[in-house]
């Protein structure tokens, strides 16, 4: 679990991980925290912490990371806990993601543990940001003239 790929470049790591949390934050995460845990373990470069008030959030959560991921090519490599929906992990080898109801967040206190990695501050990786996934968001094309092209309605006959 959590055993990053040689083939994983950081810069890819830090999309996934943008990713992760735009997703959690997509579906009302109570809180989430990105760290950048590249410096202090070998298990993985990034960690992404959100939060659920029931089952259900939960639940909700970690699909919309895992629909999120995989649009990216990413499988992930574990899933843990889903079925409960107190304590979701998904393992991507050099990102996890911990989705945690309000109670066992405060008993585990993983962000705490984990105080020695870099907390990544909200704002590089907010949905209003200059991050562009393309993911659920309608792109303009560029024109081959260099312009750039809205999406254009089709025509119902």
């Amino acid at each position: 679990m959590g055993t990053k790929s040689a083939t994983t470049s950081p810069t890819d790591s830090k999309l996934v991980a943008f990713a992760a949390a735009q997703a959690a934050d997509r579906k009302k995460s109570k809180t989430t925290v990105v760290l950048d845990v590249s410096k202090v373990t070998l298990m993985a470069d990034y960690f992404i912490f959100a939060g659920g008030e029931s089952k259900a959030q939960v639940k909700a959560i970690a699909e919309e990371v895992r629909m999120t991921l995989n649009k990216l090519g990413r499988a992930d490599r574990v899933v843990e806990g889903l079925t409960e929906g107190r304590w979701v992990l998904l393992d991507y080898g050099d990102v996890i993601v911990h989705i945690l109801q309000d109670k066992e967040r405060d008993y585990y206190k993983l962000e705490q543990f984990w105080n020695h990695a870099l907390v990544v501050d909200s704002k590089e990786w907010a949905e209003d940001d200059k991050l562009d996934l393309g993911i659920g968001k309608k792109r303009e094309s560029k024109d081959p003239g260099g312009g750039t092209k809205r999406p254009t309605k089709k025509s119902s006959k």
